[in-house]
């Protein structure tokens, strides 16, 4: 049976706990081990990430009221070193509807009636999004300077967008410090880790797509939901001998927030400075010793984004027929500037993220 785990004590919990968090302030990982990865596991008649339900911790069908259609998103080749993921063309128009449906599925089964959440938008509005069809209340708490447009679309989706005068750090804090005085489930990306179970599938939909996965994988990080679901995935389709090397991952911070670029056992304390990347702009990563600890045995590097080259990424990407918002654009950007300085060895996939729509003209 799946259950809730301490990463700093070890004690248990159940998946029906309304806490985020351990009472001795660790965060929770899932003790939970999927099926061997087979495509004969795969619903092929389900065109959505439901399609991989068999390697999920839940086994029930209560998503099929929930799911909006998310996952499936196409693996196009940009050219003979470069794919890019098209995770923009999802409901609403983010990666996060990967996770924001598992952890929405996850609070219907357990018969949470409302969530807080904090965001710099595109969490929020997808688990706006799934709340609203699962009809649970929802708010969530964007910090100050955050796009218009995630803000209304929260809004349109019958949720309460508090927006908060502070970093997004202290947005956070805000929004957790509300949650535990009202009782209120904390619906977050970062401290639930079903949210993972859904950011995995953008791996198992790679290898689906092209009967392999690339050599390189470039991820954005800011509190590392994607990078987290990735390593989980890659490592089971790689124990399970249908990959015969893993990938290797850049974790792809801005240059003005960058807290793992040079870290070692913990991120380092830093100051952001303002960014593009509003989307990554995570001076804190709480899942930050997690993350630089990780077991994944494949390689990793931690790089960088010049600030200057995401407008004109954002820009270049645009006439070639991809808009993207400026967050998604800096992975590009980053990518480019990699390439431009070392040597990439084999093929890369990129994440797009989010749309362009979501960000200020």
């Amino acid at each position: 049976m799946s259950h809730f785990v301490c990463n700093e004590c070890g004690k248990t919990a159940p998946l029906e706990s309304l806490s985020y968090k351990c009472e001795c302030g660790g965060l929770y990982n899932l003790n939970f081990t999927a099926p061997k990865f087979s495509l004969d596991l795969v619903d092929k008649s389900e065109f959505s990430l439901f399609r991989y339900r068999a390697f999920f911790p839940l086994q029930n069908e209560l998503w099929r009221g929930i799911s909006l259609g998310e996952g499936m998103s196409a693996s196009v080749k940009f050219d003979d070193k470069l794919y890019f993921k098209l995770d923009y063309a999802m409901p609403t128009l983010s990666f996060k509807d990967r996770g924001a449906v598992m952890l929405i599925w996850l609070c219907k089964s357990i018969g949470v009636k409302k969530v807080l959440q904090d965001s710099s938008g595109n969490a929020g509005n997808s688990v706006a999004a799934y709340a609203a069809r699962a009809g649970i209340e929802c708010e969530i708490f964007v910090p100050k300077g955050t796009s218009e447009k995630k803000i209304n679309m929260i809004k349109a989706f019958g949720a309460t967008a508090t927006v908060f005068d502070g970093t997004r750090d202290d947005t956070a804090d805000a929004c957790r410090k509300k949650a535990l005085d009202e009782g209120v489930y904390y619906a977050n990306h970062v401290y639930n880790p079903l949210f993972y179970q859904g950011t995995k599938t953008y791996v198992y939909e790679i290898y689906e797509q092209l009967g392999r996965v690339p050599d390189n994988f470039f991820l954005p990080v800011g509190n590392g939901t994607l990078l987290l679901g990735c390593e989980m995935a890659l490592t089971e389709l790689y124990e399970a001998g249908l990959i015969k090397k893993l990938p290797k991952i850049f974790i792809v911070q801005s240059e003005n927030c960058a807290p793992f670029f040079g870290a070692k056992d913990a991120p380092i304390d830093i100051v952001a400075k303002p960014t593009e990347a509003e989307g990554i702009a995570i001076a804190r990563p709480m899942r930050g010793r997690q993350i630089l600890s990780s077991s994944y045995a494949g390689e990793r590097e931690v790089i960088t984004i010049p600030e200057g080259d995401i407008l004109p990424a954002r820009a270049n990407l645009a006439r070639q027929g991809f808009y993207v918002e400026h967050t998604t654009a800096a992975v590009y950007a980053a990518y480019e500037a990699y390439k431009n300085t070392h040597t990439i060895n084999g093929d890369s996939i990129i994440s797009l993220c989010g749309a362009g729509l979501k960000s200020e003209h």
